[in-house]
């Protein structure tokens, strides 16, 4: 074989193989309040139209029932889901703007800032450490059992970025409020504030979207009761579905974001162990 078709099989292959090892984590490294996963491991395609889907957002309008929720406790400030997007064929989602306060519910239920946590979230007990997540009301969860799906990929818009994760609690507070992340999504977020399970982001600015339909659900390959196994599907899926979104919406940046991973055709594999 020449060397440089050699050398340039071998490039390829180290590519391939440093791909699929990066795929997956384990999520046990990553469950420090001050190590968990880097931004990038589930940051939004910088082709995306981050701005305007923000926009878009601020001016969705259809309200459903169940659907107003104040953001916080001691607060008169409330935020409405809306259901603009629900009926798209591809990319359908709700959204709403709210502020962000952080849910340690799961495994890190004793963060700090959080001596009432409670030990398991919905669908698990989630690392609020390594799992970029989001919370719903209960209320609105129950009566949308068919559409909104536990473990469903998100898309949050927060301080000029967009990041994604999944659905992973809901709040079952008196009264039930809307705008809480875990503390890995809420510190990615807004990584000069220090916030903690008792010190959100006050202001009614982040927008959250929240896909629906079983093809929205992060599959079981991707996550365990605790943790994401596997970055890339995530992120993956976060990309295909805010494309589609936006393309629905006639947004520029829509359709397909660059691939997350190498394809090849017709060429030779290198025989033994080679990754």
């Amino acid at each position: 074989m020449p060397i440089k078709n050699f050398a340039s099989q071998l490039t390829l292959s180290l590519a391939v193989c440093g791909a699929a090892m990066g795929q997956k984590v384990n999520g046990p490294e990553y469950n420090k309040p001050n190590g968990g996963p880097p931004g990038k491991f589930f940051a939004a395609s910088s082709s995306l139209p981050v701005a305007a889907l923000e926009a878009a957002a601020a001016k969705a309008s259809v309200v459903p029932s169940h659907a107003t929720y104040p953001i916080g406790q001691e607060t008169s400030i409330k935020s409405t889901i809306h259901t603009d997007w629900a009926k798209f064929s591809d990319g359908a989602a709700i959204s709403w703007v709210a502020d962000m306060d952080v849910d340690c519910d799961g495994i890190n239920h004793g963060c700090k800032g959080n001596p009432d946590g409670q030990d398991e979230t919905n669908w698990g007990a989630l690392s609020a450490y390594e799992v970029p997540f989001i919370v719903i009301p209960n209320e609105y969860l129950e009566a949308n059992k068919a559409t909104v799906k536990g473990n469903s990929i998100a898309a949050v818009i927060c301080n000029g970025k967009m990041y994604y994760g999944i659905l992973g609690d809901s709040n079952g507070d008196h009264p039930q409020v809307t705008g809480e992340a875990s503390w890995i999504m809420a510190r990615t977020c807004f990584p000069d504030d220090n916030l903690d399970g008792n010190k959100g982001h006050t202001a009614a600015d982040v927008t959250y979207i929240l896909f629906t339909g079983d093809s929205a659900v992060l599959p079981k390959s991707a996550l365990n009761k605790n943790y994401i196994t596997n970055f890339d599907t995530l992120r993956s899926m976060g990309d295909r579905l805010v494309g589609a979104l936006a393309s629905n919406l006639g947004l520029g940046g829509g359709g397909n974001p660059p691939p997350t991973t190498l394809t090849t055709t017709s060429i030779p594999q290198p025989t033994g162990d080679s990754c």
